[in-house]
């Protein structure tokens, strides 16, 4: 029996676990919502919580445990600065899991969004068919726009080429009879 083991091992030796922790959390606070397995949410959600105490607190020494579980400086600053005023009324219960229906693709693991109560974070809406093919329309214009201004720019250099030839070919004949003219007074 495990008496007084708290915590889930999630097949992970005791260093990977506490790395996957620390990661999973620092993910959490610097965008708000993760997707992730239930058993990893339900983990991490006691982590999360002990984390925005802490940030609740504010002082010194509260920073300073929290920044052993927060990878990133600018994510602690984030969790002190904003959400842990955030939260400075609320008694508890700072994060929410969310159940995905189906599976993950690879191993069929039960999917869950993790996310913290109240958050600012957007949720990511899937393209519709509609969408997609808006989406592809719009690609395909902006194909065909730059190849007519690449046609254009081509015919405008031909254009030029042609004068610019125009123009050499009728100074030789204009040097020709003034050569001619020259030669015509010098006899006379």
């Amino acid at each position: 029996m495990r008496h007084n083991h708290s915590g889930r091992k999630l097949n992970r030796t005791a260093a990977h676990r506490k790395m996957l922790k620390r990661n999973l959390v620092t993910a959490l606070f610097e965008h708000e919502r993760i997707q992730t397995t239930v058993v990893k949410a339900k983990e991490m959600r006691s982590l999360a919580e002990k984390l925005i105490s802490f940030a609740k607190r504010g002082d010194l020494h509260a920073r300073r445990m929290a920044a052993r579980k927060v990878n990133d400086p600018a994510v602690l600053q984030k969790l002190f600065e904003e959400i842990g005023p955030r939260y400075a009324e609320r008694p508890g219960g700072y994060t929410r899991i969310l159940r995905l229906s189906g599976g993950r693709r690879g191993d069929n693991a039960e999917m869950a969004l993790l996310e913290l109560v109240d958050s600012t974070a957007r949720p990511k809406s899937l393209d519709s068919q509609k969408r997609r093919n808006a989406r592809r329309i719009l690609k395909a214009e902006e194909k065909a726009e730059a190849e007519a201004q690449l046609q254009e720019a081509l015919e405008a250099q031909t254009a030029e080429e042609t004068t610019e030839e125009a123009t050499e070919e009728a100074a030789p004949e204009e040097s020709e009879t003034e050569g001619d003219e020259d030669q015509e007074k010098r006899k006379d």
